[in-house]
């Protein structure tokens, strides 16, 4: 047993219309991905499970939707509070079956917390319009009405953000939600889950089913009737077949999906600024994020310079246990993550790269992977194309601005990009010109509740974030008054 000073945070059931419920699959376990021992046994759900939570927050909807905005954003003020509260135990919660080390854990939840807070806020201001009339005995409004039940399946990546990020907006704008956390992760899920019950979160409202059938459960996620909205954050591939499964009773969707995100550093860059952003970029939480720098591109004159530097400071990135105190990175979330990387690192040997640093798995255990870097990439090798998800930094050169730009821009994926240089005008050349819904000039830090996250191309659809992130969840209402004048 977790070390919690809330113990009651430890839940295990599912939570469908303000009741802990067991799973009609059974149970499921719950690893540490850094020692490989089990640390809960949670209630394995399924559909019938997922149907019930989708019946259940279908019938709140109709109290939860017509609950005045003020009285919405008191409620959600109070869960906001309650998980900074309570941020100790839930980042220890997510270190425990996620493997990121603690202050990473504790820093996600003080992010999750905000997305809470900001929609708390921003439901208060939306609003309706007034549209000048196209006769005298006509006027013409436009009214904002919750869309209705949104199903949300969450990754292990960011177990509780993802799901504050989806859950805030659209509870604010009246929605109702029923999410699938990821099998390995779910305690994180569940503990927000036990802070809204704290907070007075009317029963239906909220709902989550753990479950390790996910096609069987987000098939009732995508298809059943009565959910509105569908929201999900994964991998492209898996994007694909939940959008066609939503095809079948056109639901809203937002997806966000895969990057492939290019690190450029011109020839004019503070040098030691752009490895240190190198660093967080690439290797946070162990590289498995979908906006990791994953083509790291400098230009030929600093090669040799950014190439020594970035290998110094990775050489002194600590690799331990999440709850070490020191740790930087963690452990990969398991052991098919580790042999990915095996993958890559066999198909770049093979065809000639050179081994700055790391290369293979690493002595503190099967789920741990060396801090890598990698130069003389070619366009061959797998890592040049695909997503990483993993602590391998891979370095090509480049010449010109047009050429890298070319580069950067050459794949499917459209979600962050980053890029150094002193020179204004090559800043909004540059940023103009990438291809991504997310540009980050001079720094590598850019995540935060007040603006919209995004991806272009095959990396999503819609914005989360921002006022952005709360409109999809709304439904736009003409209407027409006649008979003025009589």
């Amino acid at each position: 047993m977790l070390n919690l000073q809330d113990t009651a945070l430890f839940r295990t059931e599912n939570y469908i219309n303000g009741q802990w419920k067991s799973g009609s699959a059974g149970s499921l376990e719950v690893f540490n991905p850094s020692t490989g021992e089990s640390i809960a046994k949670v209630a394995n759900g399924d559909a019938v499970d997922t149907e019930a939570a989708v019946e259940a927050a279908a019938l709140a909807f109709k109290t939860w939707s017509r609950t005045p905005a003020k009285q919405r954003a008191s409620l959600l003020r109070r869960w906001y509070e309650l998980v900074l509260e309570n941020a100790d135990d839930l980042g220890a919660l997510m270190t425990a079956e996620q493997g990121k080390p603690l202050p990473e854990a504790v820093g996600e939840i003080n992010y999750g917390a905000e997305f809470i807070e900001f929609y708390a806020e921003e439901c208060k201001r939306i609003s309706g319009s007034t549209i000048p009339t196209v006769a005298n005995d006509r006027r013409l409004q436009t009214y904002k009405q919750a869309v209705g039940v949104v199903g949300c399946i969450t990754p292990w990546n960011f177990p509780s953000a993802m799901i504050t990020r989806k859950a805030a907006p659209a509870m604010a704008a009246g929605c109702t939600v029923v999410i699938k956390p990821d099998a390995g992760t779910p305690l994180s899920a569940l503990a927000l889950c036990e802070l809204a019950d704290r907070a007075g979160i009317p029963p239906g409202v909220i709902n989550v089913v753990v479950g390790s059938d996910a096609a069987a459960i987000g098939k009732v996620l995508t298809q059943h009737p009565k959910v509105a909205k569908f929201t999900f954050t994964g991998s492209t591939a898996i994007g694909r077949i939940l959008m066609a499964q939503c095809a079948s009773t056109v639901k809203k969707i937002s997806l966000e999906l895969g990057g492939n995100a290019p690190y450029i550093v011109f020839d004019d860059a503070d040098i030691d600024e752009a490895v240190a952003h190198c660093i967080a970029t690439k290797f946070r939480n162990c590289g498995q994020t979908c906006v990791c720098t994953n083509r790291i591109y400098v230009q030929s004159a600093i090669e040799e310079e950014f190439s020594a530097k970035l290998k110094t400071a990775i050489s002194e990135v600590v690799v331990a246990d999440g709850f070490t105190e020191g740790a930087i990175i963690g452990p990969m979330i398991n052991m098919q993550a580790v042999e990915k990387m095996d993958a890559f690192m066999k198909d770049a040997v093979e065809k000639g790269v050179e081994v700055l640093l790391g290369g293979g798995r690493h002595q503190l255990g099967e789920n741990f992977y060396q801090p890598t870097l990698l130069r003389n990439i070619s366009d061959d090798m797998r890592i040049a194309g695909e997503e990483i998800f993993g602590p391998i930094a891979a370095l090509q050169t480049f010449e010109t601005e047009e050429e890298v730009i070319a580069k950067a821009n050459d794949t499917e994926y459209g979600l962050a990009a980053y890029f150094f240089t002193r020179d204004v005008g090559r800043v909004m050349r540059v940023s103009e010109n990438l291809e991504y819904g997310i540009v980050c000039s001079n720094s590598g830090v850019f995540s935060t509740e007040v603006a919209p996250f995004g991806g272009w191309k095959q990396s999503g659809i819609g914005s989360e974030g921002g006022h952005e992130g709360i409109l999809d969840f709304y439904e736009t209402k003409f209407h027409s008054m006649g008979g003025i004048e009589r």
